[in-house]
């Protein structure tokens, strides 16, 4: 059985955004994104959020045009565009790229999801993320943590009274000075 990965950028003070939605803190540089790369173009699909859903709708179909973009852009953009994408949202009425649209975080339906998934599934947004954790589903947590501290933000797991216990299983730093922290349940 496929496993749900999340893969997620965060500053060192466990925050996923800074002030305002600021996402201008990360430190993503051609060996991150070609990592990203790596292990994204081996995913089955991404579930994502609806915000996470629509920013990169809003950017990635067409990166691969852009004459300013690096050849990871490049490669991404396509990636992005061919993967098979479920994004989960209340309100979306229509989704472009190869994506459907689920309306609830159903446990039966990710794990079926998952059985007949070839490889992982990556999941994608902060909201999504803690209904995921909330219900048990996550599998692995990939967090790149960056080498910066806002003070302020938005947290990437909000209060909650669930615990959830972890082995790390991977860690790596990169030359921008990301650590990436992989854990897998226990």
């Amino acid at each position: 059985m496929s496993q749900l990965v999340l893969m997620m950028s965060v500053l060192l003070d466990g925050c996923f955004e800074g002030p305002g939605g600021d996402l201008g803190w990360q430190l993503v540089d051609d060996q991150l994104h070609e990592h990203f790369n790596h292990r994204l173009a081996a995913m089955s699909g991404f579930l994502d959020g609806r915000v996470t859903y629509q920013m990169m709708a809003d950017y990635w179909p067409t990166a691969d045009q852009d004459p300013a973009a690096t050849p990871p852009m490049v490669e991404f953009s396509r990636i992005w565009r061919d993967m098979p994408k479920t994004v989960f949202s209340r309100t979306l009425t229509h989704a472009d790229w190869n994506t459907a649209i689920a309306r609830t975080v159903d446990p039966q339906a990710i794990t079926a999801l998952k059985a007949a998934s070839a490889s992982d599934l990556a999941v994608g947004g902060a909201v999504l993320a803690a209904e995921m954790r909330r219900l048990d589903l996550i599998d692995e947590y990939s967090l790149y943590v960056h080498p910066v501290v806002l003070g302020r933000g938005r947290p990437l797991f909000p209060p909650s009274d669930t615990r959830t216990d972890l082995v790390l299983a991977e860690s790596h730093t990169f030359e921008s000075g990301v650590t990436m922290l992989k854990y897998r349940r226990h």
